[in-house]
């Protein structure tokens, strides 16, 4: 494909069927020595029996258009004598530059994603309901992508505009005399369905053609979508089972002839290693990665060739053999724009399917080239900037400035939150003490401890100026960053039996392999016992609150976000409470807390992190 940014409408969707293709080639096989040549034994040429498509996919932008700030932009890369280093990644000048690059060379090359493009993204696609970045994905040529969770943030309407276009229902058009055109890739929603209709809301599965090689995409989100995106925002919609939905249109797609196939996943896992050229095929196949996206991998029909995944925003090229015993390329690509798979998918004319009997085979004897190869690659920041990139983002942020740029609070260092492995994160403890503070009042709830989930924490809050604000300034584009959704606040009544349950469900049923551990408010303290297992793991014997332990029989006032009251995250004891009071948004007591307790001559100090005991 391509980089140039006009392209009309029909073409563009023929090529976003392909986008997904991409990563199928990482499967392909190694393929005999003359599979890629000419039959030159006659007067005539013709084609080879194979093509080469390059399958670029990435994940998980979230609407980061800037490179993202602080530890939350950077990659882990393992050097070669086995030390680790931090290298800086990300901003969409970048990744067009790191695509186009890649496509040189490649008539035939697909972009695809992996979901979550959009949503809970940074002020300056958010402020605008993410138009910034649809017009960005356009122009950097994105074929086709994935719903994600995320894309459920503001409810499927708000979805339909994103991709059919259409000024903001409330807020309108943004620039004179401009539509928001929507997005002019397919957004693919296999498994959302409509409750009343029973049809998906969106395109299930595209086909990308180019001189006769045919290769189709399907979409699809994670299951449990509904039990991390608010109530609002899933209202009227049916999410599937990912293997069967994925299985019954791969069926369909071979039915009309499309042999080869790329499923788009948001859904992921875990590999051992938080570097990005981790190889999680060692010692065998498979064997470096858990989570969800294994046991989908495995349940998958051998029918598709590749799985370009996502939500965990974690980096890996695995290998998992498909039902039918066959290496088949599993990829993810981090987030934020940090990182990007390259895949090359051998396309067998004859057979119209992908070459798929060994992904990643290597010996002494042949050491290059190995077929299918798959990688990814760092979208560095010493390389050009794409000028359509630096215009775009120039002109939306003349239109944010007014709000961005306005100073809510000073810190003295870093206050990591998204850039965090630690079940208690500096910001997680700032934000639930920012959100106590504001509703602890009596005509305010009279909250006596606050929960705050740690997905909800976006970003970290960094130091180092963004703009010209100054070092150690918090500006409302950066605390909206780290709280982008504008949830509003709970105070419910729950027991001291139901407190303890919440806790224990942190590590326990749907959040016992992939603990979700609670930013808690100061007066909270528990110890956290890794060792053990699901609920065993809270020791309920160290719970106390404001030095007293917690009494089963007592209702406490407990202040948390909408999310969370509603059950969010597999929190079903916080989704029982009673007596509800709701209060103002998330980032507005956020606001409030550093305006309080910050000046520029006595910035805020990162909290301790002495609430939680753990126990590894």
């Amino acid at each position: 494909m391509s980089a140039t940014p006009q392209k009309n409408r029909a073409s563009r969707r023929v090529l976003a069927a392909a986008a997904g293709l991409a990563t199928v080639g990482a499967l392909v096989a190694a393929m005999p020595a003359g599979a890629h040549g000419h039959d030159k034994g006659h007067g005539h040429h013709t084609p080879a029996r194979t093509v080469d498509v390059q399958l670029l996919s990435f994940n998980d932008l979230h609407g980061n258009l800037e490179p993202p700030a602080g530890s939350a932009g950077s990659v882990t890369e393992t050097q070669a004598d086995g030390t680790t280093k931090a290298i800086p990644a990300g901003g969409v000048e970048y990744l067009a530059s790191s695509l186009r690059a890649a496509r040189k060379g490649h008539p035939y090359s697909i972009t695809a994603a992996g979901g979550d493009v959009v949503g809970a993204s940074p002020l300056l696609s958010g402020l605008f309901h993410d138009e910034p970045t649809i017009e960005a994905l356009n122009k950097i040529d994105l074929d086709v992508t994935t719903v994600g969770n995320h894309e459920f943030d503001e409810g499927a309407t708000e979805l339909g505009r994103l991709q059919n276009g259409g000024c903001h229902p409330v807020e309108g058009c943004y620039e004179q005399g401009k539509k928001f055109e929507g997005a002019d890739f397919p957004y693919l929603a296999a498994n959302v369905t409509d409750e009343k209709t029973g049809k998906p809301i969106l395109k299930p599965y595209t086909v990308w053609k180019k001189n006769g090689v045919k290769i189709g995409f399907i979409g699809v989100t994670l299951e449990g979508t509904p039990n991390i995106v608010t109530a609002n925002g899933v209202k009227g919609l049916k999410f599937h089972d990912e293997i069967e939905t994925v299985n019954k249109y791969a069926k369909e797609l071979d039915r009309q002839g499309v042999k080869s196939i790329v499923a788009l996943i948001h859904e992921g896992g875990a590999p051992a290693s938080s570097s990005y050229n981790y190889d999680c095929d060692s010692p065998a196949a498979g064997d470096g990665i858990s989570g969800p996206i294994t046991d989908i991998a495995k349940g998958i029909s051998p029918k598709v060739d590749a799985l370009v995944t996502g939500h965990t925003h974690q980096a890996y090229v695995c290998t998992i053999p498909d039902p039918a015993g066959n290496p088949r390329l599993v990829t993810s690509a981090s987030s934020f724009g940090k990182l990007y798979t390259d895949t090359t998918l051998t396309y067998d004319r004859r057979t119209k399917d992908i070459v798929r009997t060994a992904v990643k085979t290597s010996s002494k004897h042949h050491p290059a080239p190995v077929n299918p190869v798959s990688a990814n690659h760092i979208v560095t920041r010493d390389q050009a900037k794409a000028t359509d990139m630096t215009d775009l983002i120039a002109r939306w942020n003349t239109l944010a400035a007014p709000i961005a740029n306005r100073p809510q609070g000073f810190i003295s260092a870093d206050i990591n939150g998204r850039g965090s492995t630690a079940p208690e994160k500096p910001l997680g403890n700032l934000i639930a003490d920012a959100q106590l503070e504001g509703l602890a009042p009596a005509d305010k709830g009279g909250a006596v401890v606050a929960f705050m989930n740690p997905g909800g924490i976006r970003a970290d809050l960094v130091y180092k100026a963004t703009g010209s604000e100054g070092d150690g300034v918090v500006t409302y584009g950066e605390s909206f960053t780290v709280q982008p959704f504008t949830n509003m606040m709970n105070v419910v009544d729950l027991t001291g039996a139901q407190l303890v349950s919440a806790l224990q469900q942190q590590v326990s049923g749907s959040n016992e392999a992939s603990p979700k551990i609670l930013q808690i408010s100061k007066g909270l303290t528990y110890t956290l016992d890794m060792t053990k297992t699901g609920a065993a793991r809270v020791v309920t014997d160290t719970i106390k609150l404001n030095g007293e332990a917690i009494d089963p029989a007592k209702s406490y006032r407990v202040a948390m976000n909408e999310f969370l009251a509603g059950g969010g995250d597999g929190f079903a004891a916080l989704g029982a409470g009673t007596n509800k009071l709701v209060g103002a948004s998330d980032l507005d007591l956020f606001n409030a807390y550093l305006a309080a307790h910050s000046t520029a001559a006595a910035p805020l100090a990162p909290p301790a992190t002495d609430r939680i005991t753990v126990v590894q």
